[in-house]
């Protein structure tokens, strides 16, 4: 099997050292290391750490399986469980959380390129939620009184709280508690 390129080396690494260290703690030497390459290849494919944490949070978003969340193939409520239970099984053992969710506790503040990527991801995630719940509305799935973008927006903040508090308990009680309300009281 052939080897990915650098540049995908370094952006795969830098996305996995970003989930498990965050962006201050993962520097760029380690990053290399993680990717197997050299630390001055780093500068040939990414202007800065910076750089490569925007590239970092656009592939991020690329692998969240949003398309679920449009697969009109499937029931709206059915295809929006799927999609958290996709991203909660992706939380091996508790650890790593969600790069938006990192991101926006650690560098929005200081890094305007990297805040407006955050925003953009959420925001992205947020249009597409409440393409389903207002496809689920117009199937009678869920109730018509909710605002479809508001309830998107929460939805996604309301996930970001639970990572965080599986990831501070170490259990999946938070998650528990997320389907239940979501599932079984929100979007009924």
């Amino acid at each position: 099997m052939a080897r990915r390129s650098m540049k995908e080396e370094i952006l795969g690494a830098g996305v996995e050292l970003f989930l498990e260290r965050g962006f201050n703690a993962a520097g760029v030497k380690d990053i290399t290391d993680r990717a197997g390459v050299p630390k001055g290849s780093f500068y040939n494919h990414f202007e800065s750490k910076e750089a490569l944490a925007a590239v970092a949070l656009e592939r991020y978003g690329e692998s969240r399986r949003m398309s679920l969340l449009g697969d009109r193939t499937i029931a709206p409520v059915e295809r929006i469980r799927r999609h958290f239970e996709f991203l909660r099984d992706e939380l091996a053992e508790f650890t790593g959380g969600c790069l938006y969710g990192n991101f926006g506790a650690e560098v929005v503040d200081h890094s305007e390129p990297l805040r407006l990527r955050v925003k953009g991801g959420l925001d992205v995630w947020s249009t597409v939620l409440a393409e389903a719940i207002a496809d689920g509305q117009a199937a009678g799935e869920i109730r018509a009184a909710l605002d479809p973008q508001q309830t998107a927006r929460f939805l996604t903040s309301a996930w970001e709280g639970t990572i965080l508090k599986v990831r501070s308990d170490k259990t999946g009680d938070a998650f528990d508690d997320f389907f239940a309300i979501t599932f079984d009281a929100l979007l009924t």
